[in-house]
């Protein structure tokens, strides 16, 4: 249950509160009527109402700390996700757009989706000269053709992978099969 903790840290404290209040209240009380000393008092009070009201109030406290925090982890997944299922409907998105709709720096997009690539949920290629977004599916992202320009690389590789001749990064999934061929620049672009 998702900010459930900051619920129950509330109310940890809250009980703390008034059963402290309720204990200062009753030991006041018969200290007032003369039926407990001075002494007694306090020690009823600090017994029986702060040493309570501490640990209910740290219980509380910590559960509250510890639920934000859930909150916040949460609002970054569902950012993740909202992106991943963004780019993965329209197949083309440009990197103005995704900061516009999700309300994402570009750092933020560039972290998210490196993120995703390592966590094996994303596969395609981004255009850095254009700033656009492509999901692929995993057999063309994962061959040794660069589906950006045409150009041969000679490993497929893992992860991100950089195009030499067009500068787009590749991003290959964990599972794509191991190839190797001969480097060819894409057509109309001389050998190096």
């Amino acid at each position: 249950m998702i900010g459930g903790g900051k619920t129950i840290g509330i109310i940890l404290i809250v009980v703390g509160l008034v059963l402290c209040a309720v204990v200062t209240l009753f030991v006041g009380s018969g200290a007032v009527s003369g039926q407990t000393t001075t002494a007694g008092t306090i020690l009823g009070i600090g017994a029986f109402g702060v040493i309570p009201l501490l640990l209910f109030a740290g219980v509380g406290v910590f559960l509250f700390l510890r639920g934000s925090a859930e909150e916040k982890d949460l609002a970054i997944v569902r950012q993740k996700e909202r992106l991943l299922g963004l780019i993965q409907a329209q197949g083309k998105v440009t990197l103005n757009s995704i900061m516009v709709e999700q309300h994402l720096s570009r750092e933020q997009v560039q972290n998210y989706i490196y993120e995703l690539v390592q966590q094996g949920l994303f596969s395609g290629y981004i255009d850095w000269k254009s700033a656009t977004f492509y999901s692929q599916d995993a057999s063309r992202v994962g061959s040794n053709k660069c589906p950006n320009c045409g150009g041969v690389r000679e490993v497929v590789g893992k992860g991100i992978v950089k195009c030499p001749y067009c500068g787009v990064e590749l991003f290959i999934p964990k599972d794509a099969p191991q190839t190797t061929a001969k480097p060819e620049p894409p057509q109309g672009q001389p050998t190096a």
